[in-house]
């Protein structure tokens, strides 16, 4: 038996982290599901507005179900990770608007 995602996804360590990602492109698994399922655009839609063949659409939706758990916690632990970085190193246009909204 092939397994359809092996087709159309792809894992490199040193292309988006390593995130798994359509075959060919930098946009990756996480991406697909967040358009379709967070922000409602069908499958067909990413499909025209990324130029990608809607096989491979469905192909990242398919390999984002079969491995959610995993794909979820990354990004978790990314946005952790992001927010860190925030507290250690505060914008400066940030605080220099701050800064212009007290005066």
């Amino acid at each position: 038996m092939q397994l359809v995602s092996r087709e159309y996804i792809e894992i490199a360590a040193d292309v988006r982290s390593g995130k798994p990602r359509i075959a060919g492109t930098r946009i990756a698994v996480e991406d697909v599901a967040v358009l379709h399922l967070k922000l409602g655009y069908s499958l067909v839609e990413i499909a025209g507005k990324y130029d990608l063949s809607l096989a491979s659409v469905y192909a990242a939706m398919a390999y984002y179900f079969d491995h959610q758990d995993e794909i979820n916690e990354r990004k978790v632990q990314e946005d952790e990770l992001v927010e860190v970085f925030k507290q250690n190193h505060p914008s400066r246009l940030q605080e220099k608007l701050k800064q212009l909204r007290n005066e």
